[in-house]
């Protein structure tokens, strides 16, 4: 079934219903299914699209371009020292400035009340891309990701591991909670999300049936994970936490002996990129040079293994992104 999203934001993935999301996965299957098959679109025919970056990116930023083109759109990349937002003019009036020239924004940054501003005053639909609070177009991928290994959402049992109050891991409860989804944070008490949002999923989660739990505990939290997820330990702009973090977490890497504790031989891996897994990049180096860690959050092993999916997560940004671009344009 088909809705009409014309003209939504997506800010958070509290902005859509479990339809609405499910509506968005299917069509993300079906653009998937054409880019394949070689067939080109056209639903973006005549749109401009402005992609505002206060954060670089890979993912983020390839995907909204490659996605736009596919369909006859206009990327147009902003970075942060390409517009004024914020610095000579307020995010407010740089919204409706662009949204007299653009069809579209996107914005990825780092305080969630920008994108908020942004989607107030635009007039035109704005995609959260990141911000310190959430990351929902990374979500649609990772759900896409399962749905292809699982054939479903509802009841499959999702383990995310590491800095568990990250925008990652908010995301992912939220998302979980709509779904039907059970989801557990296994990590330190020190990086347990808001307590706040945990009330609010754990209600949203009642009414989709999904169970959400947050433990410390690395053995009973991750047995009878379906998928084990991860990200970095140390999100950009708190390299200072680097070393704390390295002491806490050290113990939730995720590496073959914690595959082992789900105790299912289906599992698969995420990470939402990029990933620390070996020392072959500038910040590995640096960090193996400070810390003696040739990996961090997950072990070579797992991340070059059969069960990581890392990469079908990160084409599936693509297809999700210009499944939410089409339906909202």
């Amino acid at each position: 079934m088909a809705y009409n999203l014309k003209g939504r934001n997506l800010l958070t993935l509290k902005d859509f219903s479990k339809d609405e999301i499910n509506y968005l996965l299917s069509l993300s299957e079906d653009l998937k299914a054409k880019k394949r098959a070689g067939i080109e679109g056209k639903s973006l025919s005549g749109k401009n699209i402005a992609l505002i970056f206060e954060k670089p990116s890979t993912r983020t930023r390839c995907a909204f371009a490659v996605a736009a083109k596919d369909e006859g759109g206009m990327p147009e990349y902003l970075g942060k020292n390409d517009i004024q937002l914020g610095k000579k003019e307020t995010v407010a009036d740089t919204a409706r400035v662009l949204g007299r020239m653009f069809d579209g924004i996107e914005f990825r940054g780092y305080e969630h009340k920008t994108v908020e501003i942004l989607g107030e005053y635009a007039g035109v639909p704005v995609w959260n891309g990141l911000t310190d609070l959430y990351h929902p177009t990374q979500i649609l991928a990772d759900f896409l990701t399962l749905k292809e290994n699982f054939s479903k959402l509802e009841d499959l049992n999702l383990v995310y591991t590491g800095d568990g109050r990250n925008n990652m891991a908010n995301s992912l409860m939220v998302g979980s909670a709509i779904m039907g989804i059970n989801y557990t944070i296994v990590a330190p008490e020190e990086l347990w999300p808001d307590k706040d949002l945990i009330k609010e999923c754990k209600k949203t989660a009642a009414e989709s049936g999904a169970k959400i739990e947050i433990t410390a505990d690395i053995k009973d939290g991750v047995e009878g994970a379906d998928a084990i997820y991860t990200d970095v330990w140390v999100s950009m702009g708190e390299e200072a936490e680097f070393k704390k973090r390295i002491e806490l977490l050290t113990p939730y890497q995720v590496n073959m002996e914690m595959i082992k504790l789900t105790k299912n031989p289906d599992v698969i891996f995420l990470h939402c990129l990029p990933a620390y897994h070996n020392t072959e990049t500038e910040n590995g180096k640096k960090i193996f040079e400070e810390y003696g860690l040739k990996e961090m959050e997950v072990s070579d092993e797992i991340f070059e293994s059969k069960y990581s999916k890392v990469f079908d997560q990160a084409e599936n940004r693509m297809h999700t992104i210009k499944a939410v671009m089409t339906a909202t344009l």
